[in-house]
């Protein structure tokens, strides 16, 4: 591996360099948004060229859905505590987006990972891949046995992308949110829940 630049401090292995792209994405960033962070922003910022970073990351957008989704681990974990005591798959699904809708704007990582400063960008951030199956991941952490409820794991793309396409737009337009969460969680138990109770789901209780 090439150790060209790096400020004066090479790094020792694929995986550090890596990190370190990362670590300077997210500064830049910081300073300057995700729409307007460049690969060269990146490579000047870790005192390299910009084919330096080009062996590691393809485009900026990748490096910045890796920066997302590191910085949105920790929501999540907070997210799975919040839902801990939670088994229904319909009734898991509205209050982990109620809780993701009421917290999200005030996570800039997770809001990074959806797009959210960016209104031409939102769209196709939700239903990217990588956020796909992020979401994927994320739900198969919740104390829900999907399979017992007939969700496949394919089931759970088909879901999570559902998931980040609502929650992306409910993010994207607040005005048209319910402000108030017993509205909102009526609107998503009328319109989602039914969804996920199919024959084998677990009925949740009134």
């Amino acid at each position: 591996m090439a150790h060209h630049g790096w400020a004066g401090r090479p790094p020792a292995s694929e995986a550090e360099a890596r990190q370190r792209i990362v670590d300077a994405t997210a500064r830049c960033v910081d300073r300057h948004g995700a729409a307007k962070t460049t690969l060269s922003d990146v490579a000047t910022e870790l005192g390299v060229t910009r084919q330096t970073v080009y062996r590691h990351f393809a485009r900026v957008s990748d490096i910045i859905a890796e920066v997302a989704a590191q910085g949105a681990d920790a929501f999540v974990d907070r997210l799975v505590a919040h839902l801990r005591d939670i088994t229904d798959p319909a009734r898991a699904v509205v209050e982990g987006m109620i809780f993701c809708i009421r917290t999200i704007p005030a996570e800039p990582r997770v809001s990074l990972l959806l797009h959210l400063d960016d209104t031409d960008a939102f769209t196709r951030g939700a239903t990217t891949s990588t956020t796909i199956a992020y979401g994927a991941r994320m739900l198969r952490r919740f104390t829900v046995d999907w399979q017992a409820a007939g969700i496949t794991d394919t089931d759970l793309l088909g879901l999570a992308e559902m998931i980040m396409r609502l929650l992306s737009s409910f993010l994207q337009h607040p005005g048209s949110t319910p402000q108030d969460e017993v509205q909102l969680r009526a609107l998503l138990e009328r319109w989602l829940a039914p969804a996920l109770r199919g024959q084998n789901a677990v009925t949740h209780p009134s």
